[in-house]
């Protein structure tokens, strides 16, 4: 096994009780060295106990992990020292300044003083954080906090990289310039990035390969453009003033094309030469005395894959658990 690989293998994780909880169900997957690796789910879904498992902060209930070629369970000091962790709650105490907190974790991953004050001066820079040094991190903002904490991961130089929504609270320029750091690191440095987000545009503009977790097993997997090419439609998409009006334009062209969802106010029809059925999609909609508020045409996204994988779509603001019962069925589609 390469060193900057991550292996999972039939991996589960169940918290148990009155009613045993399954978070994470037999998942496998690779990584393979140097590549980005997108992982996506609804919340709940099982996607923070996987990162949490494969970071040492977790133990498994049963399965194996490799991070680098070391064990999870029984190497774990190993994966610490190969491996940069960015999670989704920052652990950055905000009486502490940048440049104390990132010469701190360099002594603690054994450089000296000088070693660790310049690559604290370099990570400062790189995260353009270079003007706020003599300040405290509790007057950061949620931004610049979300920075310092992508510098905390990089301080001892890993080759493999975990970053846990790592652009939430993030304007979109400052995602944009985490997005252009994290394809350096990846193309200049060699580093292999885990990454899990909420934003699909990211996963979409990042991600070598991209795979679903519903329920705690993964549904979908392949590279991005491989997913979007395998829904094989276009599609008309109209939206309604409300739920209820999309529910009655879903049941009138519920025999038109080739596959229908329906997306709280949102109806996707897709079908064939989706622009040639627009006259017939409106005069049926006519007809039922529906008139949609829009109507765009649009290939195959990302966010339709999550959709279809999931039935709902991913929301960076969105805080119900998955309604769907679990999908039974794999899709996996080669890079």
């Amino acid at each position: 096994m390469k060193d900057r690989e991550i292996v999972v293998e039939n991996l589960v994780k169940s918290y148990p009780g009155k009613v045993k909880v399954t978070a994470v169900d037999g998942v496998n997957f690779r990584v393979d060295e140097g590549k980005i690796f997108g992982f996506l789910g609804p919340n709940g879904a099982g996607k923070s106990t996987t990162i949490k498992i494969l970071t040492t902060l977790a133990l498994p209930t049963s399965g194996r992990a490799l991070v680098g070629g070391f064990d999870v369970v029984n190497q774990a000091t190993e994966v610490r020292r190969v491996a940069g962790v960015a999670l989704q709650e920052i652990g950055i105490d905000p009486l502490m300044k940048s440049m104390e907190l990132l010469v701190l974790q360099g002594r603690l991953f054994g450089a000296s003083k000088s070693a660790a004050t310049a690559r604290a001066k370099e990570l400062l820079e790189l995260v353009q954080l270079s003007n706020a040094v003599n300040r405290q991190a509790s007057t950061y903002s949620g931004g610049m906090r979300r920075r310092l904490d992508l510098a905390m991961a990089l301080v001892h130089q890993p080759k493999i990289l975990f970053l846990d929504e790592p652009t939430t609270g993030l304007d979109p320029i400052s995602r944009r310039d985490v997005w252009g750091e994290v394809r350096r690191l990846n193309r200049e440095l060699g580093i292999t990035i885990f990454l899990t987000t909420q934003y699909l545009e990211e996963a979409d503009e990042l991600a070598d390969t991209v795979a679903i977790i519903v329920a705690g097993q993964i549904a979908a997997e392949g590279s991005p453009a491989k997913l979007k090419a395998a829904m094989g439609k276009e599609s008309i998409n109209l939206i309604f003033d409300t739920p209820e009006l999309a529910e009655k334009g879903r049941s009138t062209l519920e025999h038109t094309g080739d596959r229908l969802q329906l997306d709280r106010e949102t109806v996707r029809l897709y079908l064939s030469k989706a622009a040639g059925s627009i006259p017939t999609v409106v005069t049926q909609l006519q007809n039922a005395g529906l008139a949609p508020i829009s109507l765009t045409l649009t290939q195959p996204t990302l966010d339709d894959v999550f959709l279809q994988v999931t039935g709902q779509r991913l929301v960076a603001t969105e805080v119900a658990q998955l309604k769907s019962t679990r999908s039974n069925r794999r899709v996996e589609v080669n890079k």
